[in-house]
């Protein structure tokens, strides 16, 4: 043993030299403190920790000698030890040489007795199962986290479509922006407000809230702000230059301070607010409304994906509302256009003349439906009707043109409607109008000796019907001749037919009763028959009614109606 180690008692039969031999010869290193904590014995493997040669080593102290030991774990165990008596095994790493140990330190008679073993490779091989059952760990993390945000980005591109889809599909502004709101919670926010801006004010507010019980509240506040709202002049400078407000973190006196009115600010109250995005909806720099999101406390701030999102379905929305405001004008100015085209009836004393006009509901209301009447210097009635193909401005402009022509020449000559129509049609083939039209001109004369009269010819049009005082109903028929702007030079034939009293003579359109999935003559039936339940309804009434039962709200095409009735 090292020179100046103490002889320890041996078990009986164990020699001295056997144990020295199997200490001296341990692979690993071990020593032994006396109860100073000085070295007494370190076998041959032991040496190399302390970089002192073994002769030296007997009688250092272990810290005070060696000051890297001190106040590390090392140092730690053995007075741990030296104090209780009790074993103790630890793992460390030494920094300078970069060697796992595995240190069990107990207490003999003989001192300290401390052995160590290299677990370097077993600490690596751990290492490195750590580090690849820590990266698949990452990697399923980061699987599990791109599986989310597609996820979220593609409800974000679902509410994207169902935005344009909505204002695709809905033709009331106000429901579609009270769809807007709903289709933002809780996507994008905890509750919303979607205002429509028109005349320099907010006039509607759609609204939804993630949390049904809130409901309430959150219809009082919009109410409170609607009531409050006169111009768009207090909504945020920002927005009105088409820029977001974007408040990450709000406390409740933040919210409160944003509110001028207590009407507001008491429906607030109720509301939880930590975090708000207020989006213009603007296009061609012009304002067209507000899209508000609110999230609550618990929810926090909006992640730069629902800014993203909620910044694209307000551009669109923007950019939606902006074409539904243009075609809305559009539309208004062509109707306008059209019923100036459409002049009143006239009102002759021995006649009830009332029209109906109603413009396609698909598009601009603007189509080739007319109706016109006049008298006649021979004090005769005139009544016509017509429809050129189309329901655009081009239909209207042939429809002026045709409609002007025929009203034209029917009063400067007191000829049969036979005779108009065919003078109608070379005149638009002659003056090179591409124009072509069904039209049915009828007259009606003056009250005589004999029964009243109604001569009538068609140029393609659908016959006329006529309502009897007894709730019979007649069709006119006649030979049809073929429609204006074919240049026809065959025969046109007029028909005639008498006027009882009491009776109601129906000129009508195609839109009346043509449909895509029923028979023509199953279509005239419908007419018939409304027409039929009608006897002793005004004039009015009567128009109305057919329109009602026999038109819905998805009307296809133009509908003209031009209605006489004949004194009872």
């Amino acid at each position: 043993m090292v020179q100046g180690a103490q002889p320890v008692d041996r078990p009986d039969g164990v020699e001295p030299d056997l144990v020295q031999q199997a200490v001296e010869g341990m692979q690993r290193p071990l020593f032994v403190l006396d109860t100073g904590f000085r070295i007494r014995y370190a076998n041959p493997a032991a040496v190399p920790l302390f970089q002192r040669p073994g002769e030296d080593l007997v009688g250092m102290h272990v810290w005070e000698d060696f000051p890297r030991v001190a106040g590390t774990v090392f140092h730690r165990a053995y007075v741990a030890v030296a104090q209780t008596g009790q074993p103790r095994t630890f793992e460390t790493l030494v920094p300078r040489t970069g060697t796992w140990w595995r240190v069990d330190v107990f207490r003999t008679d003989a001192g300290l007795v401390v052995t160590m073993e290299d677990i370097t490779d077993r600490m690596r091989l751990q290492h490195a199962r750590d580090d690849a059952v820590a990266e698949r760990v990452a990697a399923a993390e980061r699987a599990a986290a791109a599986a989310a945000a597609a996820e979220r980005a593609g409800r974000h591109l679902m509410m994207l479509g169902a935005v344009s889809q909505t204002f695709s599909v809905l033709p009331d502004v106000d429901a579609a922006v009270t769809r807007l709101a709903q289709l933002c919670v809780p996507l994008l926010g905890d509750w919303c407000l979607a205002g429509v801006v028109e005349d320099g004010r907010v006039r509607h507010l759609g609204r939804a809230h993630r949390d049904p019980a809130r409901a309430a509240a959150l219809h009082a506040f919009a109410e409170a702000r609607l009531a409050r709202a006169r111009s768009v002049d207090t909504l945020p400078p920002a927005l009105l230059a088409g820029e977001p407000v974007v408040l990450q973190s709000l406390s409740p006196g933040d919210a409160q301070q944003l509110i001028g009115d207590p009407a507001s600010r008491a429906a607030l109250a109720e509301l939880e607010v930590g975090a708000l995005a207020g989006l213009p909806l603007f296009a061609r720099g012009e304002l067209f409304g507000v899209l508000v999101l609110v999230n609550g406390p618990e929810r926090g701030p909006f992640s730069t994906d629902e800014l993203r999102t909620a910044g694209i379905a307000a551009r669109r929305v923007g950019e939606m509302l902006e074409n539904a405001r243009l075609v809305a004008a559009r539309e208004q100015m062509a109707e306008r256009l059209q019923r100036s085209l459409l002049a009143d009836p006239v009102h002759p004393d021995h006649l009830g003349v009332v029209v109906r006009y109603r413009p396609a509901t698909r598009g601009i209301a603007l189509g080739g439906d007319w109706y016109d009447s006049l008298v006649r210097r021979d004090g005769s009635t005139v009544l016509v009707i017509g429809d050129v193909m189309g329901h655009d401005v081009d239909a209207a402009a042939a429809m002026a043109q045709v409609k002007t022509l025929v009203r034209g020449i029917a009063y400067d000559r007191l000829e049969e409607p036979a005779d108009v129509l065919r003078r109608a049609d070379r005149a638009v083939v002659g003056l090179g109008g591409q124009a072509m039209a069904t039209a049915l001109v009828a007259r009606v004369d003056e009250p005589g000796d004999g029964p009243r009269q109604v001569h009538w010819a068609t140029a393609g049009h659908p016959a006329p019907l006529l309502l009897l005082a007894d709730g019979t109903v007649q069709d006119l028929v006649a030979p049809v001749g073929p429609p204006l702007g074919m240049g026809w030079s065959g025969p046109r034939v007029t028909g005639c037919a008498d006027l009882p009293a009491g009776s109601t003579l129906l000129l009508f359109t195609d839109g009346l009763f043509e449909r895509r999935d029923e028979d023509l003559d199953a279509g005239r039936g419908r007419v018939r028959t409304v027409l039929a339940g009608l006897v002793g309804a005004g004039l009015d009434e009567l128009c109305d009614t057919l329109l009602a039962r026999l038109v819905d709200d998805r009307v296809e095409d133009d509908v003209a109606v031009l209605a006489v009735r004949v004194p009872g």
